[in-house]
């Protein structure tokens, strides 16, 4: 019983851990850095001495590559800034975030590994669900409990003025756009796991997954509508692969798995109109959250405001020079640069939001380029690494380049965990559920 307990314990212990990474926090006290970087100060040391013993030379080789179109966005970044002599060195560290990512994911990845055993992209993939789960009941409790908003805000660096300004859901370091885009993230595991669910792990796990899937498809749109990328990515995965566009589906899972939607998305739709008529509060959170889905009900025509403005933001570079290496500002001059005499816009930099246009704007095609690339290669070998998993990678590049439409945070962090998952182990886990299924049928 002793031991059941200490597992438990064990496993929730990790859970926040896991969201010490994927969410990182600072707390009161903490000057300049977070959690993230507190994890990656302790898993770089020991990642480095790994990859000094191993004799294969895999892992360090993926390293190496990731590290040389890393560095090119830095060295490009460094290029554009020194050429229009500004003051703007977001992205000039770029290789040195990326290694940041990696050594914090690397002492996850380490810690399931002590905790159960093992570590396989599976298990990875339910730890970041339940930090979905976790950071979206803090979110509704911040918001509806004053007291755990006011622990919250005193103990945590949760921007609360804007986020009060703004009237917006946020969780323990899961706020705004990049809140969004891991939850999509999030969204994505979801949909790759329930497909990949024999028949007896379906009978049991269906509904928690579908559970889990709704919920954070909900509240993390209350927190960012960047949310519904992956809701929209991951619906149509799930049409794709059960084909039941076609009306015939041949697998039970398959069945259970959309008898088990419908059943739920009806409890979520009586559940969310009862407390749309009895609760002013939530009735303004879900307002927001399906904005366009209100106004096409209500108007005759989908209109949402963030989607209005973002189209004011579509401003492309006027000369050559910043086509090809930018003008240098990521950020909006006139809070980094005491000289900047050009025309002053609200917002960020030329007033523009939208991710591929402030890449350019910053270190123009040729960093945007190396991005990309960056992106291309972390994907190309998680493919290499994972093959029963290339769905799960591919989708992730393509949210990743279509949130860049919106906004310009990257979802590297979940590369990063994933790139730390061992081939060997992750293959032995695949054969050992390859098994129970043969069993099981």
């Amino acid at each position: 019983m002793q031991n059941g307990i200490l597992k438990y314990v064990s496993i929730f212990g990790v859970l926040i851990l896991t969201s010490c990474f994927y969410f990182p926090i600072s707390t009161i006290g903490m000057t300049r850095t977070n959690s993230k970087m507190l994890l990656a100060a302790v898993g770089l040391c020991i990642y480095l001495m790994q990859l000094a013993r191993k004799r294969d030379g895999n892992i360090s080789k993926d390293s190496a590559v990731l590290s040389l179109w890393a560095g090119w966005v830095s060295a490009i970044t460094l290029i554009a800034v020194l050429y229009n002599n500004t003051r703007d060195y977001a992205y000039a560290s770029y290789i040195v975030s990326m290694w940041v990512w990696i050594g914090a994911a690397y002492v996850v990845v380490n810690a399931i590994r002590w905790v159960h055993g093992q570590a396989s992209v599976r298990l990875v993939g339910n730890y970041l669900i339940g930090v979905g789960v976790l950071q979206c009941i803090l979110a509704v409790m911040i918001d509806g409990i004053p007291a755990m908003k006011q622990w919250v805000d005193t103990y945590f660096s949760t921007s609360s003025e804007f986020m009060d300004r703004i009237n917006r859901l946020y969780g323990i370091g899961a706020m705004l756009d990049v809140g969004g885009t891991r939850f999509s993230v999030i969204l994505i595991v979801i949909v790759i796991i329930l497909m990949s669910l024999n028949e007896k792990e379906s009978r049991k796990l269906t509904p928690l997954y579908l559970i889990a899937f709704i919920w954070i498809g909900i509240v993390g749109n209350m927190i960012a509508r960047t949310t519904t990328v992956g809701i929209i990515i991951g619906i149509l995965y799930l049409v794709y692969k059960t084909q039941v566009y076609k009306l015939h589906i041949s697998k039970t899972e398959h069945i259970r798995l959309w008898i088990w939607w419908f059943i739920l998305i009806i409890i979520a739709l009586v559940t969310v109109s009862y407390l749309y008529q009895t609760d002013v509060t939530f009735r303004h959170d879900i307002r927001f959250a399906f904005e366009g889905f209100f106004s096409l009900a209500e108007e005759g025509e989908w209109n949402v405001a963030s989607n209005n403005t973002l189209k004011n933001m579509y401003v492309f570079p006027e000369n050559l020079k910043t086509w090809i290496i930018g003008d240098g500002y990521f950020s909006n001059p006139i809070h980094i640069d005491p000289y900047f005499t050009g025309k002053i816009i609200g917002g960020f930099y030329m007033g523009t939001d939208v991710g591929y246009l402030r890449f350019i704007f910053y270190f123009g095609l040729l960093g945007l380029i190396a991005f990309t690339i960056l992106f291309c290669k972390a994907t190309q070998i998680c493919w290499n690494r994972f093959p029963n998993q290339k769905d799960l990678f591919t989708l992730l590049l393509l949210a990743n380049f279509i949130i860049w439409f919106k906004v310009s945070t990257d979802l590297f962090p979940a590369f990063a965990i994933f790139l730390m998952v061992d081939k060997e182990e992750n293959d032995a886990c695949e054969k050992r559920i390859s098994n129970d299924t043969a069993t099981s049928s």
